[in-house]
């Protein structure tokens, strides 16, 4: 990090806005009317969103490699794909328990639903949730692949355009 006072504010108001954010997605989360059943077309969605948090990295990276700091351009990245991606999910499994109550092995709240998907995402294992049914051992299979691209494909990308970008600065 900068330590000028320039470079401080920058600092800040990146974290500032990145919680911001998170917060915003989380707030969504809870306040959507998640009511709907299951079907092929919440797959689709969940799948949309997959797409749409790969075009948000991709429009991140150019902006890093345009920015005069891309190093907070790349945790400001991080800090709206990851949590979008992770509600995605969250919702997903929320809308399959409401759907199918004995996917998992206990019912689901939307707080469940996303202390799941942490619980997939860091790979601590599960403990008192579990998927049951094929369907949800399916989504969380998928979760799992989404996760290793996103923390190894995702995070190899931002940080090859963090390089570029203070290489085009140096120039």
């Amino acid at each position: 990090m900068d330590r000028n006072p320039e470079g401080r504010r920058a600092a800040v108001l990146t974290a500032v806005s990145s919680l911001l954010m998170a917060a915003v997605l989380l707030a969504a989360y809870y306040l959507l009317p998640l009511d709907s059943a299951f079907t092929a077309a919440t797959v689709l969605a969940l799948i949309g969103g997959g797409v749409v948090v790969v075009l948000l990295l991709g429009w991140h990276v150019r902006a890093i490699l345009r920015s005069r700091r891309p190093g907070l351009r790349a945790l400001a990245a991080l800090a709206t794909a990851v949590p979008l991606f992770l509600l995605l999910f969250a919702a997903t499994y929320y809308l399959l328990e409401r759907s199918a109550p004995d996917s998992f092995s206990e019912s689901m709240s939307r707080t469940d639903a996303l202390y799941f998907t942490m619980t997939v995402f860091s790979t601590v294992g599960f403990g008192d949730i579990s998927p049951r049914s094929e369907p949800a051992r399916l989504l969380t299979t998928g979760q799992m692949t989404a996760n290793l691209l996103l923390l190894g494909v995702a995070v190899r990308f931002l940080a090859g355009a963090v390089q570029e970008g203070r290489r085009l600065q140096d120039r």
